[in-house]
């Protein structure tokens, strides 16, 4: 465990979403544990605000316990194929490619919905995404073929020819 640190909000959030996603969180107090183990400072009170303002419900679970959950992010994890396919058929609207990186186009001021789609399906070829206004690159991983990747993609925005 590294010495304590205090993260902006944006960055705790992000942690806190990751938590819920791997694993069963009952109750604040063991998310405010959680977050201490990887080394963040967040009091109950300040994990309770991040909570409500991801927008977390508690879910029953079998075994009856209920747990904290993201609603989107569950959603996500049940059918991550279906919902990136969702986005890439209503966004992408062209795909190009050069080793390693694949280039997605979609209509001005969506690439950050089909960027934020892609970060959040953990494709494991996809090392991350930078998204502008109407593009956005992809970074294929070294063990992925940006070219199978780029025809993966036209598969999933419904495009026929490269």
């Amino acid at each position: 465990m590294s010495d304590p640190v205090a993260l902006g909000k944006p960055q705790r959030q992000h942690r806190i979403a990751g938590i819920l996603g791997a694993q069963a969180v009952t109750s604040q107090a063991r998310l405010v544990e959680l977050l201490a183990d990887e080394g963040v400072t967040a009091t109950q009170a300040t994990v309770s605000r991040d909570l409500e303002e991801l927008g977390a419900v508690k879910v029953r679970v079998p075994g009856g316990d209920t747990v904290y959950a993201i609603p989107e992010l569950a959603f996500e994890q049940l059918a991550p194929g279906d919902h990136l396919r969702r986005v890439f058929s209503d966004w992408v609207v062209e795909v190009a490619h050069s080793a390693n990186l694949v280039v997605l186009r979609t209509p001005p001021g969506s690439a950050h919905v089909v960027g934020s789609a892609l970060d959040r399906s953990r494709l494991t070829q996809v090392v991350g995404t930078v998204a502008g206004d109407d593009t956005v690159l992809v970074v294929v991983a070294g063990h992925a073929d940006g070219a199978e990747v780029a025809t993966q993609f036209r598969a999933l925005a419904g495009l026929d020819q490269p």
